[in-house]
């Protein structure tokens, strides 16, 4: 057993490689899960609820992304090595693509359970901000989702730890460590959801719906900064994904405020 073999590299097993993507992935969905367990007791609802749901939808979510990322860099990176396709621990989840697949799954699981769908959403999707914070660690280790490049004074203007400003030269150049700008936001946003929306909410899905507006308003910005953006045409599909959650963000806010159920608790 070996750890810290490279830079992307957690621990080496024999011929087993976990890299660092994967840790830091399900190390945000762990944190994810236990937030939104401890909220679906607070509601009182039954702790298997969520266990069932967390390990379905954390694999349907991450199929979600991996068809998300392959759809669009498919000429570039997989039409001649198609086996490549299935190893996502080289890299290539579009987070946007799971978020699709996990609240489609999320709608019929709850429906199933008969569980108010943004009750649910209230409880955990605050969650998903830490794990996506979480996630784009795993970017920096694998060296991808950087921005353009900067000036090595510019980073250091930053006082970022060094570490980071090493790891951020990349290919003969420094770039923009925009995985730590969409890191910051989306821990800003978590707290502004629970430590403020969540205590002046009235209304259920208040806190699903925020959830949409801030993180539409962190990665808009940070996605117009990126070197490596999904592309449909001329048109970054990060921020156009971005542009419609924050639209629905504040079209689902105003409906429920207007017409939607009073809050649990």
């Amino acid at each position: 057993m070996t750890f810290f073999e490279d830079f992307s590299t957690f621990v080496t097993i024999g011929p087993i490689h976990i890299q660092w993507y994967a840790v830091c992935i399900l190390t945000g969905a762990c944190i994810a899960y236990f937030l939104g367990q401890y909220r679906f007791k607070q509601l009182g609802y039954s702790k298997e609820i969520l266990s069932d749901y967390f390990f379905s939808v954390l694999f349907i979510g991450i199929i979600g992304a991996r068809i998300w990322y392959v759809i669009f860099t498919f000429d570039d990176m997989y039409a001649s090595q198609p086996l490549e396709i299935f190893a996502i621990w080289h890299g290539g989840l579009a987070i946007q693509g799971g978020l699709l697949a996990g609240l489609i799954y999320s709608y019929y699981f709850f429906k199933k359970h008969d569980i108010p769908y943004l009750l649910a959403g209230d409880a955990i999707m605050p969650g998903v901000l830490i794990a996506q914070a979480c996630g784009r660690w795993g970017n920096f280790f694998n060296h991808e989702a950087f921005g353009g490049t900067v000036s090595l004074e510019f980073l250091q203007s930053l006082h970022l730890p060094q570490f980071i400003i090493d790891n951020m030269y990349v290919n003969g150049a420094y770039h923009h460590p925009t995985f730590l700008y969409e890191s910051l936001g989306n821990l800003l946003a978590f707290f502004v959801i629970v430590f403020i929306i969540r205590r002046f909410q009235k209304h259920q899905g208040v806190q699903f719906f925020s959830y949409f507006l801030f993180y539409g308003l962190v990665r808009f910005p940070v996605e117009g900064l990126r070197t490596d953006s999904l592309m449909f045409g001329p048109i970054r599909m990060a921020q156009l994904v971005s542009i419609v959650f924050v639209v629905a963000g504040i079209i689902g806010i105003i409906y429920v405020h207007r017409k939607g159920k009073e809050c649990i608790m």
